[in-house]
């Protein structure tokens, strides 16, 4: 009895201990997270290690926990965090969401992170991770969503991955994958959308991606596949995106060419082993498990020598055509050399060492590979068919000097701002305007000429008194650079005119906040409607720091078509700004691609912005306008001197806007509708 009630009372003291050491240790994880993912501090301030510190009360900012007080998921999407992600992660055993996206982490996926066998969802996509994809993710039997797009992963793409039966969205595009797609994935039957695209994968379409039954969207584009596509994958219509793949043949598919009598008989072939089928090792050569090994030697000889004849006569077929497709590939690099000929000034030959180095490692990019002429003269030989008119380049273009000139050889005076891809300086040109110029490395542009000079067209076209407008353009293969010139906009941009006190004297009166909101829809519906010869557009990176404010207080859009001109790392990179201030659409982060409404949502978080005049929009402000209660999302600067009808319709119109569901929207030309309507409330 005696032993009994010891054993009894130790157990109660284990018990009770392990009970109250469980805020402890989970702290004490969380801590060892932040001093990885943040090691500066810059950005989890509110991670407190003190003695009172309790994560689940909330004060831990992207901390959640459930009713036994265990840590279930972390939130840090968009914080700009720049650190790596630790492998103590693996030890929150409770976590069934982890949301690390759009920040700046590098270093590896640590393999701990299987040890999350709760884990549902799994973000980190759009940072900066290399190495290979731990294939011990592939027992992580929970696991619905993977992300890990837009990052620097190398290696190829675990088999293991096929055995996440829950899965059904899996990103892994924008990397540096290689080797052949998995047939395994083939076996997710809860799989609905599979994004491979932008990688430098290679072989065939495996058979068995066409069986999951809820499969959607399946994205390979921009990779180096080659062979039949499965006749299957037809009833994914527009889902199937598997453009920039050119050995790819197949039949039904509107951009594929009809595969050769070989191609159909090797997509007929057996493809490779998995590990577990047959107890046979799945082989790195895709061909090595395709040879018949059911013949004799003597049969496959004579088998042999009956197609001599005919492959002599492939052989003579495969030189004409190959002489034929060099002369075409010839002409076409004249033709387009003359076209970027055209659009590229190198009257400027002063190049420092440095310079010239620099010119030299970034020579892989056509823009700069290509010899240019010294004279910018696009209707000459024939080039007028690039749709601009003589007077149309006349009044756009700019030389070099006419650049320099204007920023005094680009003087750190006349520095106006830099972003991650630019530098933007303040100039007057020789007739006295004020103007600002971006000078945008060649680097950061669209490596194909064809594609840089349509953007460049469509800028040229953009013409609203919402929209900032572009005055001209001067490139430089000299420089390395090239330069878009706007108009000067004095009053700064929206972003000024938040967060302010009022003493500032930047207190915005109603009658012109309203004014601000209608001129911002009137741009963003300009660029949504082809109009003319100016295509449908969008906008993709709208923020308070893009609407400029001129002297009579009317917003103008910067960077309107700016992403048509940017290579596509680039862009990205711009997306983590938007991200971190809430501008970016919650389904981008699954579907990866901008639509209307991604536009429309950035600008319903700028009206909540210009209502409140705050530039983080909280859930108070949310629910504010959900039960118009002004004082929670009006700025208090106003003193009251606002209209509460008008007030309640822009807050109804602002949460619209930002609804978590994009069907759920309106469309800009709708919400023009509803803002011209205001005067009747």
């Amino acid at each position: 009895m005696h032993i009994y009630s010891l054993y009894l009372l130790s157990l109660i003291l284990t018990t009770s201990s392990t009970s109250l050491s469980q805020p402890t240790t989970q702290l004490t994880i969380l801590m060892s997270i932040k001093a990885s993912l943040d090691p500066q501090n810059l950005h989890l301030s509110s991670w407190s290690s003190s003695s009172t510190a309790d994560p689940c009360d909330g004060s831990f900012d992207g901390v959640a926990c459930d009713e036994l007080g265990r840590v279930v998921n972390i939130s840090l999407q968009g914080q700009g965090l720049a650190g790596k992600i630790p492998a103590e992660i693996g030890q929150l055993k409770s976590l069934s969401g982890l949301y690390l996206h759009f920040n700046e982490l590098n270093g590896v996926v640590p393999e701990e992170i299987a040890n999350l066998s709760q884990l549902s969802d799994l973000y980190l996509n759009v940072n900066n991770l290399s190495g290979e994809i731990p294939p011990v993710i592939g027992t992580m039997a929970n696991l619905q969503v993977l992300q890990l797009c837009y990052n620097k992963l190398t290696g190829s793409i675990p088999t293991q991955l096929g055995s996440l039966e829950k899965l059904s969205d899996l990103a892994l595009q924008y990397n540096q994958l290689t080797g052949a797609i998995p047939a395994s994935l083939g076996d997710l039957m809860m799989l609905k959308r599979l994004d491979l695209g932008f990688n430098h994968l290679f072989g065939s379409i495996p058979v068995k991606l066409a069986n999951p039954p809820l499969l959607e969207v399946l994205d390979i584009q921009n990779n180096t596949l080659s062979g039949r596509v499965p006749t299957a994958l037809k009833r994914l219509n527009e889902g199937f995106v598997y453009a920039n793949n050119t050995g790819l043949c197949g039949v039904g598919f509107s951009s594929l060419e009809v595969c050769a009598a070989s191609d159909n008989t090797s997509a007929n072939k057996p493809e490779p082993l998995d590990p577990d089928s047959n107890g046979l090792p799945k082989t790195d050569n895709p061909e090595a498990a395709n040879f018949q090994t059911n013949c004799t030697h003597t049969h496959c000889s004579n088998q042999a020598r009956r197609p001599q004849i005919a492959v002599i006569f492939v052989a003579i077929g495969v030189i004409v055509a190959l002489t034929i497709s060099g002369l075409l590939t010839f002409l076409l690099y004249r033709c387009r050399k003359q076209k970027i000929e055209s659009a590229f000034d190198t009257s400027d030959n002063r190049l420092s060492t440095d310079q010239v180095g620099e010119v030299y490692r970034k020579s892989a990019s056509t823009l700069i590979s290509l010899e240019y002429s010294n004279e910018w003269d696009p209707m000459a030989k024939g080039r007028s068919g690039n749709g601009f008119s003589q007077e149309i380049l006349e009044s756009f273009i700019f030389n070099l000097e006419d650049v320099e000139s204007a920023t005094q050889y680009f003087s750190d005076v006349n520095l106006f701002g830099k972003s991650s891809f630019s530098v933007i300086y303040k100039g007057i040109l020789r007739d006295g305007s004020v103007v600002t110029i971006n000078c945008i490395a060649k680097s950061s542009c669209k490596s194909d000429e064809a594609d840089f000079l349509n953007g460049l067209k469509v800028l040229t076209l953009l013409e609203h008194r919402n929209l900032l407008r572009l005055r001209g353009f001067c490139c430089s293969s000299g420089r390395g650079e090239c330069f878009l010139v706007y108009d000067f906009v004095p009053n700064g941009n929206l972003l000024q005119y938040l967060n302010v006190k009022a003493s500032s004297g930047k207190i915005l009166e109603w009658s012109t906040r309203t004014s601000i909101i209608r001129g911002i829809a009137k741009g963003i519906g300009y660029l949504h409607k082809e109009n003319g010869s100016k295509p449908a557009l969008l906008h993709r990176n709208l923020s308070a720091e893009k609407v400029l404010i001129d002297l009579q207080y009317n917003p103008l859009l910067s960077d309107a078509g700016l992403h048509m001109l940017l290579a596509d790392d680039i862009i990205f990179s711009t997306l983590k700004g938007s991200a971190a201030m809430g501008y970016l659409a919650p389904e981008y982060t699954t579907t990866g691609r901008f639509t209307e409404k991604s536009d429309v949502y950035a600008f319903g978080m700028i009206m909540f912005q210009i209502l409140s005049g705050k530039s983080k929009i909280t859930q108070l402000n949310r629910q504010g306008a959900d039960s118009c209660k002004f004082e929670d999302f009006i700025d208090k600067n106003l003193d009251g001197n606002f209209s509460e009808p008008e007030a309640a319709k822009l807050g109804r119109i602002a949460l619209l806007c930002t609804h978590e569901s994009p069907d759920h929207r309106p469309d800009m030309e709708t919400v023009m509708q509803e803002l011209n309507e205001l005067c009747i409330c």
